[in-house]
């Protein structure tokens, strides 16, 4: 009997021994291994990884830096720019609703060339779009920050992550785990800063992205004009009146500014004059050949200057 129960044992062992175990790779947590993925990369690439697709390699000849947050200082850029999109969605940075707690533009006397979208630190941040990771590394008030170089020329930047799930070089899918929300560099409370930048200059992200549910990139065909990459002429705290511009005619026609002239009222305020009208402060004060902190009166006339 002991013996047939030591038989049935060894069999038993040997049949599972020969098993194929399921692939459980998938449930382990990164966040304390970064780098453990086996990831494609453009400096290294497997035997394996053939088909690695051409376009993305391509975003490596020019301006590739995996040290420096903007490496196209010397680049020159003659507005206005297309963008093109081969699809009509992107994937959302973040897994739920996205909450949008500061805007492109000016805020607290300083340019803010992102917009903030809400998290909770620990909450996974995913790219966009396909491309190539150009930088994953530690930025001055950025804090811990992943870049994203994609085939139209655009640069998605990641901000104030507390942790890296990829490193310079690899390239990632659309909806790619590229590493964890936080709060790192200058932040006040955790948030996702997130940045679209073309060779180094930033476009408002609102004018290219809908933030709704429905992830919807506003146009394939993009026109950007220097009214798009000039924080001072938006507002932090609202979005910008939005007119996508789908051909190089009306982005041109586009710059025509528009006049209106506005007379100060009992109560008025640069601020509520600007807020009311839909023309940023800065736009104003340009307008009218006056500071932030000149006084205005009652009776005044204002020239107001619609560019959108």
């Amino acid at each position: 009997m002991k013996f047939l129960v030591s038989l049935t044992f060894l069999i038993l062992s040997v049949f599972s021994f020969g098993q194929v175990k399921p692939h459980t790779i998938e449930l382990i947590d990164y966040s304390d291994f970064p780098f453990a993925k086996t990831k494609i990369n453009v400096e290294n690439p497997s035997s394996d990884q053939t088909n690695i697709n051409i376009d993305l390699l391509s975003l490596t000849k020019k301006h590739w830096d995996t040290t420096t947050y903007n490496p196209y200082k010397n680049a020159k850029i003659n507005f206005p720019v297309e963008i093109k999109f081969d699809d009509s969605t992107y994937t959302s940075p973040i897994s739920f609703k996205k909450v949008v707690t500061s805007r492109y533009g000016w805020r607290r006397g300083r340019p803010h060339r992102g917009i903030d979208l809400d998290l909770v630190t620990g909450d996974s941040v995913v790219s966009m779009f396909d491309g190539v990771v150009r930088f994953a590394h530690y930025s001055r008030g950025h804090g811990k920050t992943v870049i994203v170089r994609h085939p139209n020329g655009l640069e998605t930047v990641y901000a104030h992550l507390s942790k890296y799930a990829v490193k310079a070089n690899d390239i990632v899918e659309k909806g790619e785990l590229l590493g964890y929300g936080g709060r790192s560099g200058n932040a006040r409370g955790s948030h996702l800063h997130l940045v679209i930048n073309y060779k180094g200059v930033s476009i408002n992200p609102e004018y290219l992205f809908d933030f709704s549910e429905q992830n919807a990139i506003r146009s394939k065909n993009i026109w950007v004009t220097k009214n798009w990459v000039q924080p001072g002429l938006h507002n932090s705290k609202r979005q910008t009146k939005l007119t996508v511009l789908k051909t190089k005619e009306e982005a041109i026609a586009s710059l025509e500014k528009q006049k209106k002239v506005y007379i100060v009222k009992r109560g008025d305020t640069l601020s509520g004059i600007s807020s009311r009208n839909n023309v940023s402060i800065a736009s104003i004060c340009k307008s009218n050949y006056i500071r932030r902190t000149t006084p205005i009166r009652v009776g005044q006339k204002l020239i107001l200057e619609y560019v959108f």
